[in-house]
């Protein structure tokens, strides 16, 4: 599976920070739940890998 393979399933995310310092992304849906931690370097990291991502599908004709 990859970035644009489709899948029809659900799920819920969380973000939220921990009583340890640390940044929490919870994944939960269809019986599983996925915690990932993250220093707050590593999640304003990913900030911006998500934002970079945003930025590039913006770029794209979504096709139909």
């Amino acid at each position: 599976m990859g970035i644009n393979d489709e899948r029809d399933i659900e799920a819920n995310l969380q973000i939220g920070p921990t009583d340890q310092g640390m940044v929490r992304l919870f994944i939960y849906g269809d019986g599983m739940e996925i915690p990932m931690d993250f220093t707050p370097e590593e999640a304003e990291e990913i900030a911006e890998e998500i934002r970079a991502a945003a930025q590039g599908a913006r770029k794209v004709k979504p096709r139909r």
